[in-house]
């Protein structure tokens, strides 16, 4: 009798145990970027339809094609270099968790092309060097920073 206690206890033990770490795993995601979407802090992956590439919140990755491959990087290619992230549109790929989103490129390319608008985005953060002197009268500009009309014809 004393042996099945026992082993009902270790049981028990392990049951708990096991399912503690899984609950770990899920919550333990990443830290969105500034430019991310507010609102979607258990999303691990956004689309940038722009770009034709993914960003991995859980590695802070840039995942896209180059030379033919996926590749994984810290940072986008140079020929992005001008690309404004906190101004374009972020497609949350709420329904996914494996590592592979590459896998779904073509249904995403697809149902959102490049120069696609869902619902209107507020980023986490705000723009570097954009509206952060909190001392500055507000003087209602909330253009999009051209100022003279001479903007870069990207939009």
């Amino acid at each position: 009798m004393k042996t099945l206690k026992y082993l009902m206890i270790g049981i028990l033990f392990l049951y708990f145990s096991n399912s503690h770490a899984q609950v770990s795993v899920n919550v333990n995601i990443g830290t969105p970027p500034a430019w991310g979407p507010v609102g979607y802090d258990n999303a691990r992956y956004y689309y940038l339809p722009d770009l034709e590439a993914y960003y991995d919140v859980s590695s802070s990755n840039y995942v896209y094609i180059s030379n033919g491959r996926w590749i994984r990087n810290r940072s986008l290619p140079s020929v992005y270099r001008n690309y404004d992230l906190y101004n374009e549109y972020k497609v949350v790929l709420t329904d996914y968790r494996g590592n592979s989103p590459y896998d779904n490129f073509k249904n995403h390319k697809s149902k959102y092309g490049k120069g696609y608008k869902g619902k209107p985005q507020k980023t986490i953060g705000q723009k570097p060097g954009k509206g952060n002197n909190k001392d500055k009268h507000d003087n209602g500009n909330h253009g999009n920073g051209h100022g003279n009309g001479h903007g870069n014809g990207k939009h």
